[in-house]
């Protein structure tokens, strides 16, 4: 059986350690909705009510966790969807970075952050939750990380028509 290399979705030569905010996306494995049902209500105004599952409470514990476990990076801003998660990871180094050459994908701060996230968020369920890879954008301004922000604020009330939408 001939197996196709994975296409590298990040930024060549970018430093993903370097000081700045980065919206991620991460999707459970075979998009399975294990995490979060939604709930829209049925009036303009409802606001769409997420009920977490066991297995996405241990998401947003986890978030809490590595919040404390590192001094340079935290997750202000995330949503626990029934088969995906958004964030938005912020490195914010004391000295900047260093003068070493840019360090590869796989041991960049956001990859070492979301590869620790998914093995202790695996481990906490004992299963295997998540798909190989995830998303990731680099936020270059105020007005990007709003947009960013926003879409996680408001991904909830447009779940229905969201990419990642597929009976479960």
């Amino acid at each position: 059986m001939e197996y196709k290399q994975r296409k590298n979705i990040r930024l060549k030569e970018y430093d993903y350690s370097q000081n700045g905010a980065y919206f991620v996306t991460i999707c459970t494995k075979c998009k399975r909705h294990i995490l979060s049902t939604i709930r829209v209500g049925g009036g303009i105004l409802d606001a769409p009510n997420i009920e977490l599952t066991e297995k996405g409470e241990i998401v947003r514990e986890q978030f809490e966790i590595m919040n404390h476990l590192y001094e340079d990076i935290n997750v202000k801003h995330y949503v626990i969807m029934p088969n995906h998660i958004h964030f938005i990871i912020e490195i914010a180094k004391s000295g900047g970075t260093s003068g070493r050459p840019s360090p590869t994908r796989s041991n960049s701060a956001v990859s070492k952050y979301v590869g620790t996230f998914k093995r202790f968020t695996d481990k906490k369920c004992g299963d295997d939750i998540w798909q190989r890879s995830y998303y990731d954008h680099i936020i270059r301004n105020e007005a990007d990380f709003i947009e960013k922000q926003n879409y996680i604020i408001n991904n909830p009330a447009k779940w229905l028509e969201d990419e990642y939408f597929k009976e479960g």
